[in-house]
């Protein structure tokens, strides 16, 4: 059984504040989780260094593994030497390690900050999105790009039909090497609703349907492991579609300047988020942190420097213009309402119970 903070919401913020003042003297080193890239860098900007000039106690350190947080967790705990003090995570591997007692359980409203109209934290963050031991922090999706150049002007791709659709729209497409998201899209290009896609998918017939929906393009793919890869193979022309986390799109056609598009029909919805490893160190100044960096204002912080939407609702007012380029970041959120028209949110559930058995299908495959 994972260990449950309990506190009340004044007494909490109250308890924390007063923790940090005791504190002030003693030197503090944080070890956080991350992904690494554009999105730490946006971390950093955003919570990481409004915090410490807050705390110049702590020292904050940055560690590039969340790629691999669930079994470094389970590692630490395993030995008894949890060096972690928080670790962002994707949903699934969270209720994973929730259900194995490795990370604490969380109570929203006693230990996060409510939405500045008084609105209390579990009603704030959007529908879905907390879990037992998870804290959200940004909506992001998987989309589908490509490139203009690639099709006639009066003959652009809009749709996510339009990728298994060779014949009107040829190219090479690059897809990520992995079922999630692909025998998605598979459905929902063969006319499947998506509301109904899990529904579907949780039955033989419905994964059998999805994958003879690949078999169509099978020829054409080039799959992509590493984020980076899929806008490189993009710029280079190698392909006319790739799927691409969006705020890599982003980053490669505004930054970059890449000749691309983004399809946002579709988008493959999901969370990203904060644990907190059980048995940790420093829980104070952890949950100090996290009061600070899961309000409403720093989640609206961070879309200024990545187009990851916020994670609670009170904080999409506030997103502004990008920190370095000046642009808008509103029209480049996913949650964005012309964005956002035909979602598929990615059922946590779904890949907890089956992505074992989908992994290994698809594995498969790929080397037929």
């Amino acid at each position: 059984m994972a260990f449950k903070l309990k506190l009340t919401g004044a007494t909490a913020a109250a308890s924390l504040l007063a923790l940090s003042a005791a504190q002030a003297n003693e030197p503090v080193t944080l070890t956080i989780v991350s992904w690494g890239g554009a999105y730490t860098a946006s971390q950093v900007r955003a919570y990481h260094e409004p915090w410490m000039e807050m705390n110049p106690h702590v020292t904050i350190i940055n560690d590039d593994g969340s790629a691999n947080a669930l079994a470094g967790l389970r590692a630490q705990a395993q030995a008894g030497n949890v060096t972690w003090d928080l670790v962002d995570m994707l949903p699934s591997d969270a209720q994973l390690a929730c259900d194995e007692g490795i990370i604490m359980q969380i109570d929203h409203d006693a230990i996060l900050a409510a939405a500045p109209d008084g609105t209390p934290a579990s009603e704030d963050f959007l529908p879905g999105s907390l879990g037992e031991c998870f804290i959200p922090q940004i909506v992001y999706s998987t989309v589908l790009s490509f490139r203009p150049d690639a099709f006639p002007a009066d003959g652009q791709p809009e749709t996510i039909a339009d990728l298994f659709d060779v014949e009107n729209f040829p190219g090479r497409r690059a897809l990520q090497d992995r079922p999630g998201t692909n025998l998605e899209w598979a459905l929902y290009a063969d006319g499947v609703d998506p509301d109904d896609i899990y529904d579907v998918l949780r039955t033989p017939e419905g994964v059998d349907r999805a994958f003879a929906k690949l078999d169509t393009i099978k020829d054409h793919i080039i799959f992509w492991t590493e984020g980076a890869q899929a806008p490189q193979l993009l710029a280079d022309g190698e392909v006319a579609f790739a799927t691409g986390y969006n705020g890599r799109m982003f980053d490669a056609i505004e930054v970059e300047g890449m000749n691309a598009e983004i399809i946002w029909d579709g988008q493959v919805v999901e969370w990203d988020g904060w644990v907190v490893p059980a048995d940790g160190r420093n829980l104070d100044a952890v949950m100090d942190y996290l009061y600070f960096a899961t309000d409403t204002q720093r989640l609206a912080d961070q879309a200024k420097f990545i187009s990851y939407g916020p994670a609670r609702a009170s904080s999409a007012a506030l997103v502004g213009d990008h920190a370095d380029l000046g642009i808008d970041m509103g029209p480049h959120m996913p949650t964005a309402p012309e964005n956002y028209f035909a979602p598929i949110v990615l059922d946590n559930d779904f890949w907890v119970d089956y992505g074992d058995e989908m992994r290994e299908r698809f594995a498969n495959w790929m080397l037929q």
